[in-house]
């Protein structure tokens, strides 16, 4: 079974990831009834979400994702996530972590990633929370958001 196949049909990491959403925000992140294939396939928006390890690493990342940072489910699948910014740019983006982790999630996000080619972007209004399951226990973090926009070379 490829990553690809083996993620978006992974109901316990559909549930975590849709179920620490709903708990900590109160919203849905998507359509309950779409499910996890509707996510991982179809979702317009991008979804990923990192393990709580020393160096986080990737164990989600939906279509949009992979289009969005230029990287196969392979690649990312297991990819450190701070590699998601340029070396300037991770401080900050430890300091928003370091935010999700005391504060549960964070709204309004904004910050610069870059793909696999090198393109540079800005996300904006990004969605980062706790994957916390319902015994409440911790294990990462996930993020989404639908709008981002190319920086100038």
């Amino acid at each position: 079974m490829s990553v690809a196949h083996r993620i978006a049909a992974d109901l316990r990491l559909f549930e975590l990831i849709t179920g620490s959403f709903r708990r900590l925000t109160g919203r849905e992140l998507a359509d309950p009834s779409a499910g996890a294939e509707w996510l991982y396939h179809k979702a317009p928006f991008v979804v990923l979400a990192h393990d709580g390890g020393n160096d986080p690493r990737f164990i989600y990342a939906n279509e949009t994702a992979q289009t969005c940072f230029e990287y196969s489910a392979n690649e990312l699948i297991g990819l450190p996530s701070r590699l998601s910014a340029e070396a300037p740019e991770r401080a900050e983006r430890q300091r928003l972590l370091d935010r999700v982790s005391r504060d549960g999630f964070i709204p309004d996000y904004s910050g610069i990633r870059i793909a696999k080619s090198g393109r540079r972007f800005r996300i904006e209004n990004a969605i980062v929370w706790q994957l916390i399951d319902a015994d409440g226990r911790g294990h990462g973090q996930a993020a989404t958001f639908s709008e981002w926009h190319n920086l100038p070379v």
